[in-house]
Order: C-alpha cells, then structure tokens, then sequence
C-alpha cells in the first residue's frame, strides 16, 4: 500500500529489516516572518545608499542532496553582508529586517565613505576658527590665573564629553547606530523630552555659529578689500550690508556640495586656513613690543551684580570656544562599521589628532593675544580687531592681506559643517512627508532658504561679542551636560562608583552653569543695548 510523501520532505531510505514507521509530515509550508519596521537610525551600512531592501527572496535556502538528512530542519538564514556591519549582534536582533530608506536620502547619511582623515579635517574645521579671536575677551575680565585655568578645564571637560559621544555612537547589542545629536536624545530621554531639552540648542547651535560666521566674513571682507586696494585707492567700497550679502551668496554657491563626506575636502582647506591664520597673529603679536601702557588688570563694572555676571558672560565665551559636539554623531555616521572595525576606532583616532592641533592654536593664541594687548582688546572682534587697529602700521599689508583672506576661506568652510545638520534636518521634513528624496531643484531651493535666512539674522545683530555668552550658554549642555547623562543611562556604570559619580557631577554642574551663562549674556546685552545699532552692521 503506497504511502502519501511530502512534496517539500527529504526521502528517507529505510534499513532493511525494520518496521516500516510511518514518518511524521511535515507542514506544507512555513510562513515567513513578517518584516518587521525598523527607524531610520538603524540605517548603519557603508553602501545602504542605494541598495535594495532586505526582504525574504533575499534569503538562499542551504543545498542539501535529495538522498542525504539536511543537518537542520529549517535552512539557517543568512544576512547579506552589506546589512550587517556590526556582525553577530545584529544578526540576532534583525533576522528579517525591513529598514526605512529615508537615511540613504539625507546629506548626513547619504554616504558611508568616510574615515580617520576626513574625521580630522570635520572636527579639525568645526573646533577651530573665528570662536578662537574672541578667547582673549575673556582674559580681560577673569585676568591671567583664572583665565587659564577656566581655558584648561573647559578644554578638558569637552574632549571628555567628545569621547563618550564617539563610545556612544553605536549600540553593539540592538546594531543601531545613532547618526544625529537627536536620535541618541530621544532613545534616552523619549521623544517629547528629548525635544524640549535638545532640539532648540541643537538648532541654536547650528544657526547661531553660522550667523557667527556671516558676520566675520562679510566684515573680513571688507577689510581685505580695503587692505588689498590701499590707502590712495579711489574705488568705491561696498556697504557692510552688501559684503555680507557677498559672503551669504558665496556660502549659499558652496552649499550645493550634496552630503557630509563631499565637504571633507572643504574641511581640509578651512582647518589649514584656520591653522595658519591663528599662528600668524599671535606670532606676530608677540613678536612685535607690547603696546604702551597696557594693563592686565581685570576690568569689572563697578556694581557687584555687573562684576558677577560680566564673569560669567567671559566664561559663557568660553564654552561658546569648544561647541562643536552636535557635529560628532553626524560626522561618525559617514564612516562604514562592522563588529571587527567599529567605527570609533577611526573617529577617536582622527578626534585625538584635531584636538593635539586645536590646543596648539587656542592656547597660545589666547595667552599671547592677551600678552600683546592686556586690557586694549576690542570686546567686538577680539583679537582680529586688535591685530587690525595696533599692527596695520608695522606689519607689511602682504600679511594683513594674506590673514583677511584666510579668515575668509575658513569662515566659508566652516560654514558649510555647520549648516549641514539643518541641510539634513530641512530635507527630512519633506522625505518623511513625501517618502521620496528630495530633488535637486528643491535641494537648491532649501539651502539657499537657509543661507539667506542667516544672512537676515547677521544683519540685525550688532556684534559677536554681545552674543558670545549666550550662545555659549545655550549650546553648553549639548557639550558639557547631556553626554554625561546618556553615558550614565545607556553604559550604566556601577552605582557609586568612579564614573558614576563622574558623571553625574559633570552632568549637573554642566546644567547649573548653563542657566547661569544664559543668564548672564542676556544682561550684558541689555545692559549693552543703548551702544548697539540692531540692523547696521559696521
């Protein structure tokens, strides 16, 4: 009497001599998994741009021969490599994975080619620049001692914060990968709070920096045409207003490199300029004798409320110095990862180097700013107006020249980093809406939206100076504060121990000093506010 064989069972070739058992039929068929949704930060593949979804054709059965027992009754599936950077880990965690297509749309994550130098050159152009000429202000009001010291601490304190954003980045249990400043707040804090507490100094950040960057520009501007054109030149100059019209549509033309990794040669240029420029003007300063009757006593108003807050103001300065952290997830993004070559290792690797650079810049160019000029600094412009105001008499005008110029080059290379997370967050509105990416037209169209939006902004405010501290303020969480309290949350150090208590403290003093910067550059510049021209740039 025949017996009915699975169509989809492997046959079975019976010894002689036994029962003859009938076998157990299997199921006709397994249903696959469904897929399952997946957020768009689990995008981590260095060549997901363009790739097809994972989905179950993908998955090849094990070939096993018609006469033999397969080993497993059910094929091992297999993950193609190109979703699994992290390895084992994710394998575990995404087996049949469905993943959101929206990263491979957006400048941040559009491409995953990046590496230790193009980390250098990101951190590098983004932690040195225009921020460095206004350290010396802040000598002015804490003096010598305190100077330094708050200078050291602060630089110390960021470079802590910088490396448990990099151990931070990506998660080796779930596979994610956290590619915004955002993204790693909301898997802490939840959506609702991670917005109250993050969304508005991120966002602060990136336009407060770049309306920075505006201002030094078009003013630089009009200084190297003046120093270019000379003191007998008949040629009329431009208006402020229309040499920082000049740099937004410069910054605006330069802005349509597409994503993070196209700008790494951007980046290179402007940390070379910075480099350069930063040593030609504390070295020639020093060189030159120090100006008559200068003094390095602190000036502090004569209420004790204008002492304290002018303080805390010079300090705000400080911190305004070392932002730069709500660029570090978005710059590791744009490196390829997997469980043998995390991507850390090259992002610490290119931060160490940057940073070795930077303190060679800061530190001397703020002592020895201060050395040259003691109290004669200009609170609007620091260092550049000094050096502009005590050196264009002995300083030959190929140098004043040549520095203008790379001001210049760095101001418009250092905006485009910055400008880059509002690039990425302008166009996801649209990709979330649309489920598609964003044309180029309309590419155009956003990026010039924004420049010449920033160019509104530059216009209106007065000074640098009087917008230093509070920014600063604004943006020190998002350095100082927040790292500590995801690293408590997500690594969950032993309770009472050396990191944990670390970090909290951290954490809290960060937050503490924040509300009190915020607080003290909104009364300078009310305080200030009868000496500014709001809307006339000089």
């Amino acid at each position: 009497m025949g017996e009915a064989v699975d169509a989809n069972s492997t046959p079975v070739t019976p010894r002689p001599g036994a029962n003859s058992t009938p076998l157990t039929p299997r199921p006709a068929s397994v249903s696959p998994t469904p897929p399952i949704s997946a957020p768009p930060s689990q995008f981590h593949s260095p060549s997901l741009s363009r790739s097809p979804l994972l989905t179950p054709d993908h998955i090849v059965p094990s070939k096993t021969p018609r006469n033999s027992t397969p080993r497993n009754a059910t094929p091992r599936l297999r993950t193609p490599r190109f979703m699994t950077p992290l390895g084992s880990p994710l394998r575990r965690a995404l087996q049949l994975t469905k993943l959101d297509p929206q990263d491979a749309w957006l400048p941040i994550t559009e491409s995953r080619n990046g590496n230790a130098w193009y980390a250098a050159f990101h951190c590098l152009c983004s932690g040195i620049g225009f921020q460095a000429l206004v350290l010396p202000v802040s000598f002015t009001v804490l003096g010598w001692a305190w100077g330094i010291i708050a200078l050291t601490v602060a630089f110390a304190w960021q470079l802590y914060t910088f490396y448990l954003l990099v151990q931070l980045h990506e998660n080796t249990e779930t596979g994610i990968r956290y590619s915004r400043y955002l993204q790693i707040m909301i898997a802490n804090f939840g959506e609702k709070k991670a917005k109250w507490l993050g969304l508005f100094p991120i966002l602060y950040l990136s336009i407060g920096t770049c309306v920075a960057l505006n201002i030094i520009g078009g003013s630089t501007s009009k200084l190297f045409f003046q120093t270019v054109c000379g003191q007998s030149c008949t040629v009329k100059t431009l208006t402020p207003v229309e040499w920082y019209l000049v740099f937004a549509s410069a910054a605006v033309l330069l802005s349509q490199l597409p994503n993070l990794n196209s700008i790494a040669g951007v980046s290179l240029i402007g940390s070379i300029t910075a480099v350069v420029y930063c040593t030609i003007m504390w070295m020639v300063s020093v060189n030159k004798d120090r100006l008559p009757g200068i003094t390095y006593k602190p000036v502090r108003g004569p209420k004790e409320v204008d002492r304290l807050f002018e303080v805390l103001n010079s300090l705000g300065i400080i911190a305004f110095a070392f932002r730069g952290h709500n660029l570090v997830l978005e710059i590791q993004a744009t490196m390829p990862s997997s469980e043998k070559h995390p991507s850390r290792v090259p992002m610490w690797k290119g931060a160490k180097a940057a940073y070795a650079v930077i303190a060679a810049c800061l530190f001397p160019l703020a002592i020895g700013g201060f050395w040259a000029y003691g109290q004669r600094i200009p609170k609007n412009g620091g260092l550049q107006s000094a050096f502009y105001a005590y050196r264009r008499t002995d300083t030959s005008d190929f140098i004043m020249g040549l520095v203008s110029l790379l001001i210049i080059i760095n101001a418009l290379s250092s905006f485009q980093i910055y400008a880059m997370p509002m690039f990425d967050e302008l166009e996801s509105i649209f990709t979330k809406r649309m489920k598609k990416p964003c044309q180029w037209w309309l590419r155009i169209i956003l990026r010039a939206f924004f420049g010449y939006g920033v160019f509104f902004l530059a216009v209106a405010i007065p000074s640098i100076g009087s917008v230093g501290g509070l920014v600063g303020g604004i943006s020190l969480p998002v350095t100082l504060a927040y790292p500590c309290f995801m690293w408590l949350r997500m690594k969950k150090p032993k309770k009472y121990g050396k990191m944990w208590y670390l970090n909290w403290s951290l954490g809290i003093t960060g937050l503490i000093l924040s509300v009190s910067f915020m607080a003290a550059g909104v009364y300078v510049i009310k305080e200030n506010d009868s000496k500014f021209e709001w809307f006339k740039p000089k």
